[in-house]
């Protein structure tokens, strides 16, 4: 029983390295893309060595709110863009390193595929709904690679630890809409900005059946690029996992993701910065002991956000984690 939490307790921290994909937050809004699926290898997998994680998620943005309101796009005020739907392809590619049972490092690779549709701001004088107002922009490529630490020897059990690391400003800054306009910086690949990621973790046992996880990770921009700086965000996620069946291992997850507006003479003030919640349910399937498979279905609970701002409904997610 001991050497079970002992492994639940290394494969625990592979978790806290995890933001994923960075949270567009401009015309295309804040993202439901705060799961953590690598909790999914928690208890099934782990130990020093190598590790590998592949994770695949669809979501389509078109639904336009306004605070905590779906709101149609005729009731967005004159001189604000009214957006038509941002689809999201997105792949992260991760490598993860224990050194022993205290120390490991990280380096998460996103690639995106990204289109995204607008009718502008009227300003041309042409509007919602003339579909000749429409704009639209593909993007794709590597984002923002991340490069994270983590320490976990804080006690026997390594139940407890810290995470620290950086985002770096790999991902395109420079694409452009269809009328070779530049494109929203919320859009864009990257941030362009070096980010510090720095948080903390707690897993324990609830009995024999059920094991829970809670995490908090801070993303603080440390520079801006090109008159733009992303705000400042904090992604929060709790779960419970069920141990008892011999083939899957169900789970729940609450991620909540709370997001500064952003700022500079690049940036859409108004229309930026949120406050998300989502209920995760998952699976995990163990196929060896090196090889687990894991889905999950990300529902927004609850969508604050400032201004007008395209949001999502639900957010497919399925990869496998792989031991060497």
């Amino acid at each position: 029983m001991n050497s079970v939490f002992n492994r639940a307790g290394i494969c625990a921290s592979l978790l806290a390295v995890y933001l994923f994909t960075p949270l567009a937050a401009n015309a295309c809004s804040s993202c439901g893309c705060t799961l953590s699926s690598d909790w999914s290898t928690q208890g099934v997998s782990g130990g020093e060595g190598l590790h590998f994680d592949i994770r695949a998620d669809y979501f389509t943005q078109d639904q336009m709110r306004h605070g905590t309101d779906a709101v149609s796009r005729t009731a967005v005020p004159a001189g604000t863009e009214v957006q038509e739907e941002t689809i999201n392809r997105n792949l992260s590619l991760a490598l993860d390193y224990a050194f022993n049972p205290d120390w490991s490092v990280n380096v998460m690779v996103p690639l995106y595929s990204r289109t995204h549709s607008t009718f502008g701001d009227g300003s041309s004088g042409i509007a919602y709904p003339d579909p000749a107002a429409i704009n639209t922009s593909a993007s794709s490529g590597i984002g923002d690679i991340k490069v994270t630490t983590r320490y976990s020897g804080f006690s026997a059990d390594h139940s407890f630890g810290i995470i620290a690391g950086l985002k770096l400003p790999t991902g395109e800054t420079k694409d452009t809409f269809s009328d070779g306009s530049a494109l929203d910086r919320g859009l864009e690949l990257g941030s362009g900005t070096s980010d510090l990621l720095v948080g903390g973790y707690h897993f324990g046992t609830i009995n024999r059946d059920w094991d829970y996880f809670s995490q908090a990770v801070l993303q603080i921009p440390l520079d801006s690029h090109d008159d733009f700086r992303p705000g400042d965000g904090l992604n929060v996620t709790a779960g419970v996992r069920y141990m008892s069946f011999d083939n899957f291992i169900p789970q729940l997850q609450v991620n909540a993701r709370l997001e500064k507006r952003e700022s500079g003479g690049q940036a859409d003030v108004p229309n930026s910065g949120a406050t998300l919640v989502y209920l995760s349910p998952g699976v995990t399937v163990p196929v060896s002991k090196q090889l687990q498979l894991y889905g999950f279905l990300q529902l927004p609970i609850l969508q604050r956000v400032n201004g007008y701002q395209l949001e999502t409904q639900a957010v497919a997610s399925v990869g496998l984690h792989y031991n060497f």
